[in-house]
């Protein structure tokens, strides 16, 4: 059997990577505004499962899709999913530090920026460095990414990020400081009756009215409408 995950166009082999696919990617993946056209951008890809998405997504040769990777085992995890994808001509990974790569680059130049940044500030990290670097923010604080998205991020592109309810509310502050406003926000829950578990979050450079938005995972004991409208083209069982 396979490893890793086989969505309904690609499959993700995820071994040896810090953070393994999961729902919060997927949602990520399948919430977050796109251009069409315009570069996208996926700041620590991990196994490449947002790039992936945005590739299925966008469609079309106007759209090249970029992934950053800092951990070496990932990046070639990344680059493997990517050469076996439909869409391999226009994906690519590079293994790089985000903060050295983006000081290389032209200023607005990506219309979209995805993230499943690092979350944890504090408590004891995992034995497994990688999964401590993709869950810890030791490697990528918050500002210092924020600061990379206020360089990289077009006038008017959208930067897409899922993070915990507290740490989101956060970041949507210090992104005020950082000339980034949250636009559109959406509130996960596991279910109707749960609280908020998850945020997922759209910055823009230009200030507005933000838009806010409520999803529960499953309902009654299956997928929500919702959930399932939005991930019905990646899920084999949708």
């Amino acid at each position: 059997m396979a490893k890793g995950f086989t969505f309904k166009q690609f499959h993700v082999d995820d071994y040896g990577c810090g953070m393994p696919v999961s729902t919060d990617g997927v949602l990520l993946g399948t919430w977050a505004d796109l251009p069409a056209p315009g570069k996208i951008l996926d700041i620590g890809t991990g196994s490449g499962l947002l790039a992936l998405i945005a590739a299925q997504r966008t469609s079309t040769s106007e759209n090249p899709v970029v992934a950053i990777e800092i951990d070496h085992r990932a990046a070639k995890a990344a680059q493997q999913n990517f050469i076996l994808s439909p869409w391999n001509e226009r994906l690519i990974c590079i293994e790089q530090n985000v903060e050295s790569w983006s000081a290389q680059q032209q200023e607005g130049c990506f219309e979209a920026i995805v993230c499943n940044p690092p979350y944890f500030n504090t408590g004891q990290q995992a034995d497994c460095q990688a999964r401590a670097t993709a869950r810890h923010t030791d490697s990528l604080t918050h500002p210092k990414l924020l600061a990379v998205i206020r360089h990289l991020l077009s006038r008017t592109g959208t930067a897409s990020l899922i993070l915990p309810e507290y740490e989101g509310q956060q970041l949507v502050k210090l992104a005020e400081e950082n000339q980034l406003f949250c636009r559109r926000l959406c509130e996960v829950r596991s279910t109707e009756k749960k609280p908020v578990s998850r945020l997922l979050i759209a910055l823009s450079r230009q200030q507005g009215e933000r838009r806010t938005e409520q999803l529960s995972i499953h309902s009654q004991g299956e997928y929500s409408t919702l959930f399932t409208a939005l991930t019905r083209d990646f899920y084999l069982k949708l």
